[in-house]
């Protein structure tokens, strides 16, 4: 485990519709986070408690650089609520209304949208390879019990569209098919149902993380499922557990737009 400086490791904790967020700066500080502190960290119980954490650096390309835990330990690629959060909180701190930052997912553009804020969530992978699957599949159409669809958006996602999102099992769910063999290394889980050609009803199961109030990359990845399929177009109110973002799949990117929230600062000792 990395050892924070002797005075601690600040911390902000935001959230995103109560997706929710532990927020490190290693601008400027020696201490480095990995995979032990983020586990300490994540710890409901006994850390802080988080459904990622969020590391922000220096980058040569972009405003910042931001890396990706999640409460297991392990590297997501891309987290869309976190993204905004920091987004945000950067912009305001410097005084701006637009950003770019840095993740897997290359360098992300981020406006402020009166009180909300939109991330350029970036183009969708749609190429099996690419998500990955573990062989050659249809993405639209999954080899798969309920006929679910693969994207990536940095990272994977197993899109299922059913009659009724809230009568789903979603831990057992989830759980099972966050594992799913298609899938080497694993896949985020979401399940959604049509309210009208606009708007859907979603929830989400995080791969490393569990079943979640809201997830950025979970509601592009179901936006461009739904529009795929044909059965919404390719700007979408999505309704999650804890709350509403809107989806919009440009010629230039997925767009997500939502509210954010600092709720604290604290040092981790």
């Amino acid at each position: 485990m990395v050892t924070p400086a002797h005075n601690g490791l600040p911390f902000m904790k935001m959230h995103g519709l109560g997706n929710d967020f532990v927020v490190v700066d290693e601008r400027g500080v020696s201490a480095r986070v990995d995979a032990d502190l983020a586990r300490a960290i994540g710890d409901r119980h006994r850390g802080v408690g988080f459904d990622q954490l969020a590391v922000i650096r220096d980058h040569r390309e972009a405003d910042l650089e931001l890396l990706f835990w999640n409460a297991d330990g392990s590297m997501a690629g891309a987290c869309g609520n976190a993204t905004r959060c920091v987004a945000q909180w950067e912009m305001a701190r410097l005084g701006r209304d637009a950003l770019t930052l840095r993740t897997e997912r290359g360098v992300l553009q981020a406006v402020a949208e009166g009180a909300d804020v939109s991330v350029n969530m970036g183009a969708p992978i749609l190429d099996w390879r690419a998500i990955p699957l573990a062989q050659d599949a249809c993405t639209l159409h999954l080899p798969i019990e309920g006929d679910p669809v693969a994207t990536g958006m940095g990272n994977p996602h197993c899109s299922f569209f059913v009659s009724d999102a809230e009568a789903v099992d979603l831990p057992a769910f989830g759980a099972e098919h966050e594992h799913h063999p298609l899938f080497p290394e694993r896949t985020n889980v979401q399940v959604a149902h049509v309210i009208a050609r606009d708007h859907l009803r979603m929830r989400v199961w995080e791969r490393g993380v569990g079943v979640t109030l809201a997830s950025g990359s979970s509601s592009c990845a179901v936006a461009v499922a739904a529009a795929r399929r044909g059965i919404t177009g390719r700007k979408v109110r999505i309704d999650l557990d804890g709350g509403t973002l809107h989806v919009d799949w440009r010629e230039d990117g997925v767009w997500m737009t939502g509210p954010t929230n600092h709720v604290f600062d604290g040092v981790w000792r």
